[in-house]
């Protein structure tokens, strides 16, 4: 198994890419990565590599699509990159698929122009996996598309069944679809158009679920458009981050918090572990002609090879093939 892995896509760039480049080396051994970026930079990170020397690529691409430029206009225009490259190899059959840390757009860009969308699919999706304090859910989209149509809502739902099935394990994952109410007749005209074809599709369809219910392990998949998808994602990201203040706050304000805070630490560990996005590391995007991960802009090296490690699932779970025959069952080729 090959994987490109863009260096030079992140905050933390080049080093935790190199980073968690390595340490994935070294927790897979059947896995082989193209580290492409300006090797000048690239180098001085990899110190002593000599035991998965074999199973790495250096790849010089001097070209950079930043954030603050066109996706579109940068795909097109800077061949030589990491993200263009990469999307290449993958369609090519020189690497089985992409992770990268830089640019979403340039991701999506790349995934759908020079990688190109699986038969059928409208538009490619972004989804994370999000904790719902059983394990995780799948929030799709997330933010790929801001405006959406209910066939793309439906073809949402074939995509999440798959990654549930091929990456996570689940054998009947339950598709919600996000609206202000239970009830079918209820929300928008977009979820209230979407409701009876989700109702007709090819997957374990469990109806609306209203924003409070998301966290409560209600649904496997959560169907939104990426518009209400950011949403969800950027204020359940905050709200994480003031609750866990929040206790640390009131647990260092007298002597009994204190007491009470050192015997509950390894639970509170584990909690913090269960709430870290590192863990997971990114998140695909699903509906191209290959696995592609998005890592988090953010990653350390710890996150980066978590990132790697999911794309490792997707290529061995077959997500893009089961996708292929969902859209296929749904009338979308």
């Amino acid at each position: 198994m090959k994987i490109y892995v863009d260096a030079m896509g992140g905050d933390l760039a080049p080093e935790a890419p190199v980073t968690g480049a390595l340490k994935a080396l070294r927790q897979y051994p059947e896995l082989e990565i193209i580290l492409a970026g300006k090797l000048d930079e690239v180098k001085p990170f990899l110190g002593d590599y000599s035991d998965v020397k074999d199973r790495l690529t250096l790849e010089e691409a001097p070209e950079v699509i930043t954030n603050h430029e066109s996706p579109v206009m940068g795909v097109r225009k800077k061949v030589n990159s990491a993200t263009v490259q990469g999307m290449l190899k993958v369609r090519s059959g020189e690497a089985d698929g992409f992770v990268s840390a830089g640019s979403t757009g340039a991701t999506l860009a790349g995934g759908m122009f020079r990688l190109g969308r699986i038969p059928g699919v409208e538009r490619p999706a972004l989804a994370p996996l999000i904790p719902n304090g059983k394990n995780y859910f799948l929030l799709i989209d997330c933010g790929a598309n801001v405006d959406c149509k209910p066939e793309y809502l439906v073809q949402f739902g074939v995509m999440g069944d798959a990654y549930m099935k091929g990456v996570v394990g689940m054998e009947n994952p339950r598709i919600g679809l996000v609206n202000i109410g239970a009830e079918a007749e209820k929300g928008n005209a977009l979820v209230k158009e979407t409701y009876p074809l989700m109702e007709k599709a090819p997957y374990n369809f469990i109806g609306n679920v209203e924003a409070r219910d998301i966290p409560l392990d209600k649904a496997d998949v959560v169907v939104t458009d990426g518009f209400g998808g950011n949403l969800i994602l950027k204020y359940t990201e905050g709200l994480a981050t003031a609750l866990l203040g929040l206790i640390k706050k009131e647990l260092v304000a007298d002597t009994r918090g204190k007491i009470a805070g050192l015997i509950a630490k390894p639970a509170f560990k584990r909690v913090k572990k269960a709430m870290d996005s590192d863990e997971i590391g990114g998140a695909p995007l699903l509906g191209v002609q290959g696995a592609v991960v998005k890592a988090h802009g953010s990653s350390n090296g710890y996150a980066f090879c978590s990132a790697i490690g999911q794309c490792i699932k997707m290529i061995d779970g077959h997500v893009v093939d089961i996708i292929r025959d969902g859209i296929g069952k749904i009338g979308g080729q």
